[in-house]
């Protein structure tokens, strides 16, 4: 299975909450989704699992599921 990569710019913003940048890349539906795969442990951030669904993502971070990777830049 190969790794579709998507790129995100967070502009003049320090971070972005992790259930809301899922959303706003499309790689789900609705933040109630991005919540329920977040807390059940489908998201890795810079490779390791993370659970809190308002994590801070910030510049040069990593975010994936399901086959999509998306790379937060300033």
């Amino acid at each position: 299975m190969s790794t579709q990569t998507v790129k995100f710019s967070l502009g003049h913003h320090e971070f972005i909450a992790l259930c809301d940048l899922l959303k706003l890349t499309g790689v789900v539906d609705s933040g109630g989704q991005a919540k329920v795969l977040i807390s059940e442990g489908y998201v890795l951030r810079n490779g390791e699992v993370e659970t809190r669904k308002t994590a801070k993502i910030r510049a040069d971070e990593q975010i994936e599921l399901d086959g999509i990777l998306i790379q937060v830049s300033a």
